[in-house]
């Protein structure tokens, strides 16, 4: 090649052009992983609540895309084609894996938690056209009032006074939130809207009972199959050809669906869900914003103001029991602990260079670790 050429010169310019976007990349690297040890340092119950926050704010964005679709498209046709995309994403994950980590134990429970959940689906398509995303981000937040109501009703938990006060006080906020509408031509929308709350919530208590034999990642995979293969019926009777654009929204909607689960599941591993739940507020802040900014949708006092009545109330209650339960388990180590403390005062230590005790088998005895913090269990 001619050292002095055009085309040499260029060659030597698209060298120094890689070279540079090469350290590019490097430094993004480094602040990326500084950044991830930061947040590793980070108290795990702010980590928890961060994580809910992207959840919140990818399911705000997926709510937004799914009620501009259903504007242009047959409400069950965007169920349909919102579960089947979010089973295309995650193929790569599933054939990455096998697809026999994914059967799972039973096919009963996978399609009747399908069933239920796509009713409530149905419910919540049809009216979503129709209710500003703030009214129904509100109204979801009873959601967690049926799952206490239902799991006092199908588990035969115990459902002492303060589970009735909040659900009354739930009850109350969503009076306020639907009683200017009384008398509008909406009121049979907000309706349908609050009738998927209670088939949500009892979606919820059969993924409780399928937690005991299948694992989240079966579980959510059969879900996008299950609400996917149920919807088609519908969906074809009403089935409009989608534009390329079309297409590609619901390729994004399949992404933000996945991420908001993700983020919300690492939320849950990270810190206890009553710990976690004050920042569901900010889901009615997102939804209000986008819904202005996409919808000219400006909120309703009574939304606001009922919305944050039901929140609070499953906040107090998720925190109450939080801490009922925290002290039956340290009412449980009490005697232990005790046992523990009365022997080192008695001076029953090992002496130095006495060896540590081990089981039969050589090994060290096991310490009772929480998963979560990495903290002895019980300690505070």
């Amino acid at each position: 090649m001619n050292r002095r050429g055009p085309g040499f010169a260029q060659l030597l310019a698209l060298r120094r052009r890689g070279r540079s976007w090469r350290r590019r990349g490097r430094g993004l690297r480094a602040r990326a992983d500084g950044i991830g040890q930061r947040a590793a340092a980070l108290d795990p119950v702010l980590r928890g609540m961060l994580w809910s926050v992207a959840a919140g704010i990818s399911f705000a964005l997926l709510n937004a895309l799914l009620r501009w679709m259903t504007t242009e498209l047959a409400p069950m046709q965007a169920q349909f084609l919102r579960y089947l995309f979010g089973l295309v994403v995650m193929l790569p994950i599933m054939l990455r894996h096998g697809l026999a980590r994914y059967r799972p134990n039973g096919l009963g429970g996978q399609l009747w938690r399908g069933v239920v959940h796509t009713s409530g689906l149905m419910l919540w398509f049809t009216a979503l056209p129709h209710l500003s995303l703030a009214y129904m981000t509100a109204i979801g937040f009873t959601t967690p009032i049926f799952i206490m109501l239902g799991a006092a009703l199908f588990f035969r938990e115990k459902m002492l006074l303060s589970r009735w006060i909040a659900a009354l006080v739930g009850f109350g906020g969503v009076l306020v939130v639907v009683g200017p509408r009384l008398a509008g031509g909406d009121l049979f929308y907000a309706l349908v809207m609050l009738g998927s709350a209670p088939l949500f919530a009892g979606s919820f208590l059969i993924t409780k009972a399928l937690t005991r034999r299948d694992s989240p990642a079966v579980i959510v995979v059969w879900q996008s199959i299950v609400v996917a293969l149920f919807s088609m019926p519908l969906a074809l009777v009403a089935w409009t050809p989608p534009t390329p654009a079309q297409w590609a929204w619901f390729v994004v909607s399949g992404l933000l669906g996945s991420l908001g689960h993700y983020c919300l599941t690492r939320s849950f591993a990270i810190a206890d869900i009553s710990a976690t739940q004050p920042v569901r507020f900010l889901d009615l802040v997102w939804a209000s914003v986008l819904g202005f900014l996409i919808f000219a949708d400006v909120p309703a006092l009574s939304t606001l103001v009922g919305g944050t009545i039901i929140l609070a109330s499953t906040v107090w209650i998720a925190r109450r029991e939080s801490r009922t339960r925290h002290a039956a388990s340290l009412a449980a180590a009490g005697p232990s602990r005790g046992e523990h403390a009365d022997a080192r005062a008695g001076g029953d230590t090992a002496p130095a260079g006495t060896a540590t005790p081990r089981s039969e088998d050589g090994r060290l005895p096991a310490v009772d670790v929480d998963a979560r913090t990495g903290d002895e269990a019980g300690r505070l």
